[in-house]
């Protein structure tokens, strides 16, 4: 019991919460983005890093999506992770490989309590390729 004279919440329910908060996040992956030469070749590097990204994702609660263009071509491989009420980011300069520093950065959004991706802890791709951060709708001002 502690000092309030609760019970602390046992591992199931944390880990439910944690489900619940990881499930609130969304990483949409361009998967038409080419590698650095400019290829054409198929499967494109972007297709590869949403495979990566769903290997990473494997056993958690977060949902992994792609799209055909980001727009972000001059920074190469590029995703964006979302979360309802939530500033949204895209990143670019990442590699094929770079599906766990993508969850990674979804697990630290998830339990954010500001709503915005902590800049400690935050894989090096992630602080060095970020691209944009933009605010959920309700919070613009006229």
């Amino acid at each position: 019991m502690d000092r309030s004279g609760s019970f602390p919440a046992n591992s199931a329910d944390i880990s439910s919460e944690r489900d619940d908060a990881l499930a609130g996040v969304t990483v949409i992956v361009c998967s038409s983005c080419r590698d650095e030469t400019g290829s054409d070749a198929h499967p494109r590097a972007g297709a590869l890093l949403a495979e990566d990204t769903r290997r990473a994702a494997a056993g958690e609660n977060i949902r992994i999506r792609t799209v055909e263009c980001l727009g972000n071509c001059k920074r190469r491989l590029s995703a964006a992770l979302l979360r309802d009420g939530c500033w949204s980011y895209v990143f670019g300069d990442l590699e094929t490989t770079s599906g766990a520093d993508l969850i990674a950065g979804a697990k630290l959004f998830a339990t954010s309590t500001d709503g915005l991706i902590p800049w400690r802890g935050r894989p090096d791709s992630l602080k060095r390729g970020l691209v944009a951060r933009i605010p959920p709708l309700d919070m613009l001002k006229d």
